[in-house]
């Protein structure tokens, strides 16, 4: 099974709904991680501010942050190597990683009908 991990630069929250300014990437980003671990995949997200353990135990990741500083952040890896540095896995990639129709990385509209009883 295909391991993916992503380095997040240091965010207050994964979600990006938090703060003055919803930022649609990493809403986007948050919403397919959680879609692909509900489906079981070995997905992870690593938060500078809240896990700086993993990025200093991770030779690779180390490497690049000395080399290209933290703005190379967010860092992807797949399979242990590095394949992204400074910005997400598209839902394109995710799915061919795990080899799933795109379709299901988007996430489902909820139908809020308030015409639920029939009622007119």
């Amino acid at each position: 099974m295909r391991k993916v991990e992503v380095f997040d630069p240091a965010l207050c929250c994964p979600t990006g709904v938090c703060g003055p300014s919803v930022d649609p990437e990493l809403t986007r980003v948050a919403t397919a991680f959680f879609l692909l671990e509900n489906k079981g995949f070995d997905i992870k997200r690593y938060n500078l501010a809240s896990e700086p353990s993993k990025f200093a135990e991770n030779e690779k990741i180390t490497k690049v942050l000395h080399e290209k500083g933290p703005d190379s952040l967010p860092i992807t890896m797949l399979d242990g190597e590095v394949v992204i540095v400074g910005g997400y896995p598209t839902n394109e990639q995710l799915s061919e990683w795990f080899d799933l129709n795109l379709e299901e990385l988007k996430e489902k509209k909820v139908n809020n009908n308030l015409n639920l009883l029939g009622k007119k």
